[in-house]
């Protein structure tokens, strides 16, 4: 078995650490300090509870779960014994690099360095890391204990051995892995939600709806099939005549945006960022922030629950 430990106790962090534990794998997390100590056992805890009250864990293995994660703030001996690192600090290149290079002044020589960015790539994030070989993207998706999507992303330097281990752990804790054949920036999952946003932000720039009517015409259409259909297997079902018809006509149509639309800008702008700190596309008080993780959770859960069924 792995000793894994993860780096980063924040949105991702500890999402990823009950991922871990759930599956019977004991993790050391480096937190950057006591307060984010305090932060990551109330988000641990309450994550736990949405699951106990959806029936997916019980009181005993929630405590269970608890008990296998050791929450520090000494980097060294966070990593010094781990035999796999996954990375989930915040997502700037300089800053991950300077990560790296404290990780591998006090990692094992044969431990794995798995990064969660989102979309960097792993010959960039490794350019500078004394062992690239044994340097990976592992991808989780927020929320990791739900979504069971990983993308394994090599880079040219990666050896088999890395793309290996970083699989075989992922399939222990229950992920689908999926490895990527070469890199490329924003990898499968984030090229096309962010294709979505730059229409939506399109549509929404442009006065043609709004935000509402933006996100109902995903959640209430497209977004109902997606469970059970991608994007290629929609258009097999659709009709692939079909299909490059409208592609025809429509893609020369669709924004060719290469930044952010000016509603985004403006709200980044004025420090308005969503349920981070009140106010977004949308207005959100603590209580409605919950409500809707929870609610989204729930959703989660429920399909998780139809995937163990059909497994």
């Amino acid at each position: 078995m792995e000793k894994v430990s993860v780096i980063g106790s924040g949105t991702m962090g500890h999402s990823i650490v009950i991922s871990l534990t759930w599956h019977h794998h004991p993790v050391k997390v480096y937190c950057i300090d006591e307060e984010a100590v305090r932060n990551a056992k109330e988000n641990i805890k309450a994550k736990l509870e949405v699951m106990v009250d959806n029936k997916v864990i019980n009181d005993d293995q929630a405590k269970s779960i608890e008990s296998m994660i050791e929450l520090k703030t000494s980097f060294k001996e966070t990593i010094s014994e781990a035999t796999f690192i996954i990375e989930a600090i915040t997502e700037n290149l300089e800053i991950k690099k300077e990560m790296y290079n404290k990780l591998s002044k006090f990692m094992s020589r044969k431990a794995v360095l798995a990064s969660n960015t989102s979309g960097f790539l792993p010959s960039e994030l490794s350019a500078e890391f004394k062992y690239p070989e044994q340097f990976i993207v592992t991808h989780f998706w927020n929320p990791a204990h739900l979504i069971p999507l990983v993308e394994i992303v090599p880079s040219g330097e990666t050896s088999e051995e890395t793309i290996k281990r970083a699989e075989e752990l992922l399939k222990k804790i229950n992920k689908k892995p999926i490895v990527m054949k070469k890199e490329i920036i924003g990898f499968i999952g984030n090229r096309l939600q962010y294709a979505m946003l730059r229409e939506a932000q399109y549509l929404l720039d442009n006065g043609y709806a709004d935000k509402e009517d933006i996100d109902a015409s995903v959640t209430h259409s497209i977004g109902r099939r997606y469970p059970v259909t991608g994007p290629l297997m929609t258009a097999d079902l659709g009709g692939l005549d079909v299909f490059s018809a409208i592609s025809n006509y429509l893609f020369k149509e669709l924004s060719k945006a290469d930044y952010s639309g000016e509603t985004i800008m403006n709200l980044v702008e004025q420090g308005q960022y969503g349920t981070k700190n009140g106010q977004g596309f949308y207005k959100w008080g603590e209580e409605a922030s919950r409500e809707i993780n929870n609610r989204r959770e729930k959703v989660l859960i429920e399909i998780l629950k139809t995937d163990e069924t059909e497994g």
